[in-house]
């Protein structure tokens, strides 16, 4: 199956509105109150709001066409603003909720009127809930059967989905956090547990951020395309009568619905060049019809002809499915 960043990224668009309206909620209710983690709720949620907005300008970007300069296009933007995302995740979402939990221990102070903390986290758990529950649908549509979720997660190629699961789960662990602080602060009267809230608020953060960062990592080095579509097109190659292997088949990603594949086939050595470029460009069109998300088709054709007891390389024909067609060794 295959992902798409999509025209209209819901799942970015609902976590981004969440966050700003959570945001505002929780610095009223840290101002009112005085608590540390629902200040360090805020910084998360204000981070989160920023980089909904990141993953907004990644996919737009990456929808600029190819040009002289990127002639495979811009899809790696997404990767690029997606790895910002997780490095800001984790400098600011988790930096500033240690020091401010630190500063909490060490000065602590009283909550005054926790119920505008039970509100707000009440209001922000249903929220980000709404969320995570558009997130995880948009993710459980690439789940194979059988597979479990976290796989499903490590296999997605797409930022505007995997990121705004992990940050939502992240977000409601936090509330969680939060609300266990001010509970344990209020009813024992030992402000430290505020603090201490705000430090595995920090820590869920950094962890979710570090996450972050090793996936996208993966994503912006180049990672291949899913098993189950280099199987696919690996059958509908050898579907034609005149090619004898497929020799190698490579692909890279470079964007969600951006994949640049590059296959090597041996013909029969009865073929003629003729029946070498028609099955090429049947090959081409199964691949882009059955897997629309492949832009860049690189054909390398080695024609097995005998020669004095040996055999002798064709011409490799690179063809992509824009129509553009050149000749290499």
């Amino acid at each position: 199956m295959a992902e798409h960043s999509g025209s209209t990224p819901i799942t970015v668009y609902g976590a981004l509105a969440a966050n700003l309206l959570i945001a505002i909620a929780k610095f009223a209710a840290a101002l009112f109150t005085g608590s540390s983690s629902m200040l360090s709720e805020a910084f998360h949620s204000v981070v989160d709001t920023g980089n909904e907005g990141l993953l907004l300008l990644g996919l737009r970007r990456a929808r600029k066409p190819a040009d002289a300069a990127h002639p495979f296009g811009y899809g790696k933007e997404l990767y690029f603003w997606s790895l910002v995302v997780a490095m800001l995740l984790f400098a600011l979402g988790g930096g500033l909720s240690i020091y401010e939990g630190i500063l909490h221990i060490r000065h602590p102070e009283p909550i005054r009127e926790p119920i505008w903390n039970y509100g707000v986290l009440l209001v922000a758990f249903l929220a980000e809930g709404v969320s995570w529950g558009i997130a995880m649908r948009a993710l459980l549509r690439l789940r194979k059967p059988g597979e479990g979720v976290f796989k499903t997660f490590r296999r997605s190629k797409d930022p505007s989905v995997y990121i705004v699961v992990a940050e939502d789960t992240a977000a409601l662990l936090g509330i969680v956090a939060a609300a266990l602080g001010v509970y344990l602060s209020v009813t024992f009267r030992a402000p430290i547990f505020d603090g201490l809230s705000s430090l595995v608020i920090g820590g869920i953060l950094i962890c979710v951020a570090v996450l972050l960062v090793y996936e996208t990592r993966a994503l912006i080095l180049g990672e291949s395309a899913d098993e189950a579509l280099v199987a696919s097109m690996r059958e509908i190659a050898l579907r034609e009568e005149a090619i004898r292997d497929v020799s190698r088949l490579l692909t890279m990603h470079f964007a969600p619905d951006q994949v640049l594949v590059n296959i090597e086939v041996q013909f029969e050595p009865e073929v003629s060049a003729e029946q070498i470029f028609a099955s090429v460009e049947r090959v081409q069109a199964c691949i882009t019809e059955a897997h629309p998300e492949v832009r860049s088709i690189f054909l390398e054709v080695e024609a097995l002809r005998g020669k004095q007891g040996g055999f002798e390389s064709a011409d490799a024909r690179q063809v992509s499915p824009e129509g553009l067609a050149g000749a290499g060794q």
